[in-house]
């Protein structure tokens, strides 16, 4: 007999019995209150269409996805480990929390990491360590064409824009910024009042939708950029050529959380998700891409520009690269994404398969600013999945002068890793534009969390860099971090990932064989 068939006798034998009962007694109607509401449920199950396993299952089919619908919450607090949970593992996840909050964060009875496992890693300290007191190092960043240079903190809120995050979250990363003297990247959606009010260091991101200094067709309006990059608050600009969650693919915000004070903002209608085009309408090569840094530096008043990409094809890189040779302009500096993705809600496959991860995007970056003899002149800015101080001394060690963090920062708001982002329904209020929710984040306690784990963070990196015997950031390199390769066998970075002679790709005659082909690929006039 199936389910269905049980179900149906079940229903018949429910209703004779109680019909049989109340003869005897009316005292037995009650039981009809209880069962009859089962029984439609169950009838309502077998007759609907959306649902093979309702139809199978009456009733008893509704418990799966009722388990399902909290499977998260008890794969992350009951299931995975210290270090097995995914995007982001319990142990980094508890280290934000603890030093955002100033709990003690400290670990006793030795490390949770498989130290001999393939692929661990480390970093070496020196017999005589150095004691660093300056415990809020700098990274300048301008060339010689820029004159209004910033001196940048090496850990900076990662973009993120108002309409992913809500107002209070905005705020609140804003604030932690200007306690803790640090930067805030807008996201591409644009300056809203909340990240102005209250006079936090921003980055500004120009994405392909020019939210912000867009005209009536969304083209980008040199006029309006004009007077928003003259903001003071404003210390740096970013173009936003692509993005780790979704690299090749316009920024999304879902309509569900598009807002009339959103719209407004960024210049769109309302009942649609705004989606970013792919691609940038101010320039298509190289070269105009280079000449549209050059215009936004002048337009600004000489303030940092810099882009933004998640690494894709490395000759097209590689022709930008030949663009700045070229046309003798360069960027302050460039952030390189990992294709890890972010907090933004992207196409699954975007997320899962496309683009670099950031790690082998900066060596790369790295390896082909040395190679043009750019290496001095621009500044380098990691962005993914940063949360300690080894993350950041790392990611240093490969090339970068400064790391970005967005979930890090998320975490330091007490985001629980819902991963929600993209609904609406963000059960902490970070992200999503429910008032009722968003208001639950106390902009001055969050705000202090920011600046904490901002401080906890750079003053551990700067005990790392004085224990492996350095005199600064600036000193860190390759050699400084080991892998374990296999078994006993160990390498350092520098072994793994040699690292280009200065001015080795200007020439056919130096550039290395296995840099050729990309190399003969770019092409500074056109992508």
């Amino acid at each position: 007999m199936t389910v269905r068939q049980k179900f149906i006798a079940f229903a018949v034998i429910a209703i004779g019995t109680i019909v049989t009962l109340s003869t005897v007694s009316t005292d037995w109607l009650w039981l009809f209150v209880i069962v009859a509401p089962i029984i439609a449920l169950g009838l309502y199950d077998m007759y609907q269409s959306r649902h093979s396993v309702r139809r199978l299952y009456p009733v008893l089919g509704r418990f799966r996805y009722l388990l399902e619908s909290f499977r998260d919450e008890i794969q992350q607090y009951f299931v995975e480990s210290d270090i097995s949970g995914t995007p982001i593992p319990r142990e980094f996840r508890s280290l934000v929390y603890q030093r955002a909050k100033g709990d003690r964060d400290t670990r006793p009875f030795g490390t949770i990491f498989d130290v001999n496992r393939d692929g661990y890693e480390w970093v070496n300290h020196s017999i005589q360590p150095k004691h660093l007191t300056d415990l809020h190092p700098r990274v300048k960043f301008g060339g010689p064409d820029c004159t209004q240079p910033y001196m940048a903190s090496p850990l900076n809120i990662s973009a993120m824009s108002y309409g992913a995050l809500s107002k209070n979250a905005i705020m609140a990363l804003n604030k932690g910024a200007q306690i803790g003297g640090f930067s805030h990247n807008t996201g591409e959606g644009s300056m809203s009042p909340y990240h102005l009010k209250h006079g936090g260091d921003i980055v500004w991101q120009i994405g392909t939708g020019y939210f912000g200094c867009r005209d009536e067709e969304g083209n980008f309006n040199p006029k309006t950029f004009e007077e928003n990059a003259a903001k003071d608050v404003v210390k740096m600009i970013e173009i936003k050529l692509s993005q780790g969650a979704k690299p090749g693919h316009g920024g999304i915000l879902p309509a569900a959380k598009l807002t009339e004070e959103i719209a407004a903002i960024r210049h769109v209608p309302m009942g649609k998700d705004v989606v970013s085009p792919p691609a940038h309408s101010a320039f298509s090569t190289p070269i105009e891409l280079l000449a549209f840094v050059k215009n936004l530096r002048e337009l600004s008043k000489g303030k940092p520009i810099g882009f933004k990409l998640c690494i894709g094809r490395r000759d097209e890189f590689l022709a930008i690269c030949k663009a700045m040779i070229e046309t003798g302009i360069l960027p302050d500096f460039i952030t390189v994404d990992g294709g890890e993705g972010g907090t933004g809600a992207a196409p699954t496959e975007m997320t899962n398969s496309v683009g670099t991860p950031v790690k082998d995007a900066l060596i790369f970056v790295n390896n082909a600013l040395i190679g043009f003899g750019l290496r001095d002149k621009i500044r380098v800015i990691a962005s993914g999945k940063m949360f300690s101080a080894f993350h950041i001394l790392r990611a240093m060690a490969l090339g970068a002068d400064a790391v970005n963090s967005a979930r890090g920062m998320m975490l330091s708001l007490g985001c629980i890793q819902a991963r929600t982002c993209n609904s609406d329904h963000c059960p902490t209020g970070i992200a999503t534009q429910n008032p009722s929710r968003n208001k639950a984040i106390v902009v001055s306690d969050k705000s202090q969390r920011v600046a904490n784990f901002h401080k906890e963070t750079v003053k551990n990196l700067v005990e790392l860099v004085g224990a492996a015997g350095l005199n600064g950031i600036h000193e860190l390199e390759p050699k400084h971090i080991h892998r374990r390769i296999k078994g006993t066998e160990v390498k350092s970075y520098a072994q793994l990932y040699p690292t280009l002679e200065s001015g080795a790709l200007l020439s056919n005659e130096t550039t290395p064989i296995d840099w050729r082909f990309d190399m003969d690929m770019a092409n500074a006039s056109a992508w």
